[in-house]
């Protein structure tokens, strides 16, 4: 028998451990494909006849690459005594085990597995599915005996249909090969990168190439499938500047000493409100042990009214409750409730507090204005600051993974399309007005340049 090779992700994926949910998120290339035949098998020689598999892909016509990588390393390994029905897409292995390749595209399909029984679920091109309904559905199909771990492994590549969900599901939750706790399965995940340039049993400059023959006028998307990189998103106004590798930064557990903080807020009610602790480096280490140069800008925590299931609608709120929210948040902090807001929030009239920005004060709260001068000044400064993350001597905006409402809102912005330097407010653009505001108030600040010169707005 041929000796079994693994490149460094096929490696990594199989050292987890089993009882964790995997999320396959890289670029083309990587060698997931390779390393859920793999893990097909380790499975079977594991649990023998109890081993019951479900591999899926949306159409009959995409399994076709996944049956030929199993029929060479199930070859390798059992010769002729593995037996594939290929009008049933069935193996049948030695010892019993049972793996199935199956088709899954709408809830009529469904019918097919009601009722039946598997201990591995493997869904394969997951970012095919617009929605995550149907896999969650198939949740329900996982049992298995008491001693035997059951499993979900999800694979896909960013820029599908499926980018958002994917995404904020298990993308944007903490670093990669880091377990946490998924909330609608109510398993521990863990998200597992991988990259067609670390794949060495490819031709990576060849590889290159078609990927780049591939996307000739589409820049982001060529970065997605290269690099792996869910931040991008084709057409969308931070699309060139937003990467999750430089912007995203573990969740803290406090402050260091020495760093400046304030909040940045943008009012809501009907619409969604948005509140961001910001931490401004003075050019140190923060608690992940990575260095921020000074004046860095560091979202480390947030605070967002929005309905679960639409981002671009609010909860309602009043001030008095809004306030107690963010006063309890900055508690956890320890700092004070103060910083930037709308400025829309301190006109007087029409409000029996005198203006919103008067009620806050009532409550606990104090905030000034930000000042906003012209929108496309305060992008550019914002574009600039994300743009710059991640240079060991330049000033960057960084974004905490616990920042979900931002993540979830901020890559798939899109242009004002009859203004195309500014973004289009009819989308949900309530977490990056807040953060738009905070980045105007660090400049402002930090330099006595006008914005309009230092920022070519």
């Amino acid at each position: 028998m041929s000796m079994i090779e693994f490149n460094a992700f096929q490696e990594r994926l199989m050292l987890l451990p089993e009882e964790l949910d995997v999320f396959c998120g890289g670029g083309r290339g990587g060698g997931k494909s390779y390393g859920l035949a793999l893990l097909c098998l380790r499975h079977v020689e594991q649990y023998g006849e109890k081993a019951r598999i479900l591999y899926l892909r949306r159409t009959y016509k995409g399994l076709a690459d996944f049956e030929l990588v199993c029929r060479e390393l199930f070859g390798t390994v059992y010769s002729t005594a593995a037996r594939y029905n290929a009008a049933e897409h069935v193996w049948r292995f030695p010892n019993g085990g049972y793996l199935e390749l199956g088709q899954l595209e709408s809830h009529a399909d469904y019918t097919k597995y009601q009722g039946r029984s598997f201990t591995l679920l493997l869904v394969d091109e997951a970012g095919q599915y617009p929605t995550p309904d149907l896999l969650d559905l198939m949740r329900s199909n996982l049992r298995g005996p008491k001693d035997m771990p059951i499993r979900m492994i999800i694979a896909a590549n960013p820029g599908g249909p499926g980018h958002y969900w994917l995404a904020k599901r298990y993308v944007f939750t903490t670093a990669p090969w880091k377990p946490f706790l998924e909330p609608k399965s109510k398993r521990q995940w863990v998200y597992a990168p991988s990259t067609f340039d670390s794949n060495r049993f490819i031709d990576t400059e060849q590889y290159k190439d078609q990927l780049e023959s591939a996307c000739p006028d589409d820049p982001e998307l060529l970065r997605a499938w290269s690099t792996g990189d869910w931040a991008v998103n084709r057409g969308a106004y931070f699309a060139s500047v937003l990467d999750e590798s430089r912007n995203a930064v573990d969740p803290w557990d406090h402050i260091p000493h020495g760093w400046t903080t304030y909040l940045t807020h943008d009012f809501g009610s009907s619409a969604p409100s948005a509140t961001y602790v910001v931490a401004k480096s003075p050019g140190g280490v923060g608690p992940d042990g990575k260095f921020y140069p000074r004046d860095s800008l560091v979202l480390v925590d947030e605070l967002a009214t929005c309905k679960r299931d639409n981002p671009n609608a609010g909860l309602n709120w009043t001030v008095p409750i809004l306030a107690e929210e963010i006063i309890s948040m900055c508690k956890r902090w320890q700092i004070k409730p103060a910083g930037v807001a709308d400025d829309a929030i301190f006109a007087k009239g029409g409000h029996a507090a005198g203006s919103i920005a008067d009620e806050f004060s009532r409550c606990g709260v104090r905030f000034d204005p930000a000042k906003k001068a012209d929108r496309i000044t305060g992008w550019n400064i914002m574009r600039r600051l994300l743009a710059d993350a991640g240079q060991v001597d330049k000033p960057g905006l960084y974004i905490s993974r616990s920042c979900s409402y931002l993540w979830e809102t901020l890559p798939t912005l899109a242009r004002d399309q009859k203004r195309i330097e500014d973004v289009d407010s009819s989308g949900p653009d309530h977490g990056a007005d807040a953060v738009r505001y905070g980045c105007l108030r660090h400049v402002r600040t930090a330099s006595s340049v006008p914005l309009w010169q230092a920022f070519g707005g």
